[in-house]
C-alpha cells in the first residue's frame, strides 16, 4: 500500500522533457499536470533515436538514475529489425538449451544468459520460445528455405521485408515457383539485395474482433 502511494506521488510530480514537439505525447504529459523541464531533472525523456544514441555513447558516460525513463534504447534495432530479432531469438534459444543440458560454452553471451537465469531463479526452458515459427532470413538462408519448402510443399509461407513496417511489402506464397520468380525479379543484377524474412504462416491466428492482434 505504501509503495502504491509513493508511486502515485512520484507520478504527480513527474518531470518531462522532449527533444521535438510531439503533440500527442506533450498533450498527455500536460493533461496529467506533469512539469516540463529543459535540464537533467526529468523523469521521462521522449527523444528521437539519434538523441538516445548520442546520449548513451560510452564517451559521454551518461547513466539513468532511479525514476528516469526514455522511450528508446541505443541498440533497439536488435529487436525492431525482423532479421536481427530472428537471429537473437534463435541464439537465445540455443543458449538456453545449452545451459539446460549443462553443455554451455564459456562465451560471454552464454554466461550472461546463465547469470540472468540464476538471478531470476527460474529454470531454463526453451518451451517459452516456441512462439517463433520456422523462419529463414533471405537471401542468406535461401537454399535452406528451398529445402524446407520441398519437404513440406503444402505449407503456406509469409514474406516480410526486414526493415519496413506498417504491413508494407508483405505477401503470402504457397508455391516454390512463386519464390523463384520473386527472387529473380528482386535480386538479379542487384549489388545490394534487400533482406527479407520468410516464416511459416500461422493459419490459426489469435484474433481480436476478427482482426489480427499481433
Amino acid at each position: 500500500m505504501l509503495k502504491t502511494h509513493a508511486r502515485r506521488k512520484e507520478l504527480q510530480t513527474c518531470g518531462w522533457r522532449v527533444d521535438s514537439e510531439k503533440n500527442v505525447v506533450v498533450w498527455n504529459f500536460e493533461r496529467r499536470g506533469w512539469t516540463k523541464t529543459e535540464g537533467d531533472d526529468w523523469n521521462i525523456f521522449w527523444a528521437n533515436k539519434t538523441t538516445i544514441k548520442n546520449m548513451f555513447n560510452p564517451e559521454n558516460g551518461v547513466r539513468l538514475v532511479d525514476g528516469q525513463y526514455v522511450n528508446h534504447f541505443p541498440n533497439h534495432y536488435e529487436l525492431t529489425r525482423k532479421d536481427l530479432m530472428v537471429k537473437n531469438i534463435k541464439r537465445y534459444k540455443k543458449e538456453m538449451l545449452s545451459v539446460a543440458t549443462g553443455s554451455s560454452s564459456s562465451s560471454s553471451s552464454t554466461n550472461a544468459t546463465s547469470d540472468a537465469i540464476s538471478a531470476l531463479g527460474a529454470p531454463p526452458s526453451t518451451e517459452a520460445l516456441d512462439f517463433l515459427p520456422t523462419t529463414y532470413t533471405l537471401p542468406a538462408d535461401y537454399s535452406l528455405f528451398v529445402e524446407e519448402f520441398r519437404r513440406n510443399p503444402n505449407v503456406i509461407w509469409i514474406m516480410k521485408p526486414c526493415s519496413k513496417a506498417q504491413g508494407k511489402g508483405i505477401f503470402i506464397i504457397n508455391k516454390l515457383s512463386q519464390t523463384k520468380k520473386w527472387a529473380n525479379q528482386r535480386w538479379t543484377n542487384m549489388p545490394i539485395k534487400e533482406g527479407y524474412v520468410v516464416s511459416r504462416y500461422i493459419e490459426n491466428l489469435c484474433l481480436s474482433e476478427a482482426r489480427n492482434s499481433i
